[in-house]
């Protein structure tokens, strides 16, 4: 069996107890206990359909441009809704487990969707010096004009200026600077808030509620990182089939204490709480990324002639 991990947001950093991983906080069909939208920030979050309608925009705008600069190029959005959720502290849809445990599977499709991406194959094909441009063309590179932001813990990231990926994100956004800092503020806030979160009694005791569920029905975990550190070695040594069903198993039975004990609804009602408490200074950015990406739903709409 291969290594089991959710799919929401491969590569992000999970620091947060019912973090979205992909955005500032998640929306409510998202399916796991995560971030509610503070009650003092305008705007909403999009949904995960509408994520992957601007997506596909994007995809769109940067196969135009990089037409435009002599490459051929594919305009192709790997990720669906299912993609999108199951991640966070704790796994709380049970109809998602039911169908994709925690999400192994999906994993696996987008490592060999990746692997025949047809734009890797092309480059890859490519002269060393074409390949070199297309790349530079794509993403920008080292002679590249730099922005910075600043991240919320400390730190900071950089991003070129210049790019096929810049200047969609600059159709759909509009103005990407100020997008790239928004977006880079919003989206790391969860080390502010999260390490006195889970302190909080009333979370302690709302996991010791859930692990004593899960003891119940034969899996005996403190906690659902403790489930985290034994998926890569569940299905050790089964068929194919049998280990993702002790993936679904052990997953269902995460989700299902998970709604029927407080953890749930208590990780979200803290997560509010918490984030309202403690991320007041951050209201403006929040509201920014949120009115951006907003307006690039609009814009995605237009280029794609489809809604979420």
């Amino acid at each position: 069996m291969k290594r089991v991990f959710a799919v929401a947001c491969v590569g992000a950093v999970a620091v947060a107890v019912i973090a979205a991983g992909c955005t500032a906080s998640a929306s409510h069909d998202s399916g796991r206990a995560d971030a509610a939208t503070g009650p003092r920030t305008p705007g909403r979050e999009l949904t995960d359909a509408e994520q992957i309608l601007v997506q596909r925009a994007e995809a769109q705008l940067v196969k135009k441009c990089m037409e435009n600069k002599g490459f051929t190029y594919w305009a192709r959005t790997a990720v669906t809704v299912d993609d999108l959720k199951g991640g966070g502290y704790v796994l709380a849809d049970v109809a998602w487990a039911k169908k994709n445990g925690y999400g192994s599977r999906l994993a696996d499709r987008l490592q060999d969707v990746q692997r025949d991406d047809p734009n890797n194959r092309y480059a890859n094909a490519l002269p060393r010096q074409d390949r070199i441009h297309y790349s530079k063309a794509l993403e920008g590179g080292p002679s590249s004009e730099m922005l910075t932001a600043e991240l919320p813990d400390g730190g900071t990231v950089r991003t070129p200026r210049h790019s096929c990926q810049t200047e969609a994100k600059s159709r759909l956004y509009g103005d990407f600077a100020t997008w790239f800092r928004a977006e880079k503020t919003a989206t790391n806030l969860s080390p502010l808030y999260v390490p006195a979160l889970m302190r909080d009694q009333r979370f302690v005791r709302a996991v010791e509620q859930w692990s004593t569920c899960m003891r119940g029905v034969g899996h005996p975990y403190a906690d659902p990182p403790a489930v985290r550190r034994t998926l890569a070695s569940l299905g050790k040594g089964m068929p194919s089939d049998q280990a993702f069903a002790a993936e679904v198993d052990l997953a269902v039975a995460e989700a299902t204490c998970a709604r029927t004990t407080p953890l749930a609804e208590t990780a979200r009602s803290l997560d509010a709480e918490y984030r309202d408490r403690k991320l007041g200074r951050y209201t403006a950015d929040i509201a920014t990324y949120r009115r951006m990406a907003l307006d690039a739903l609009a814009r995605a709409q237009d280029i794609t002639r489809s809604s979420a």
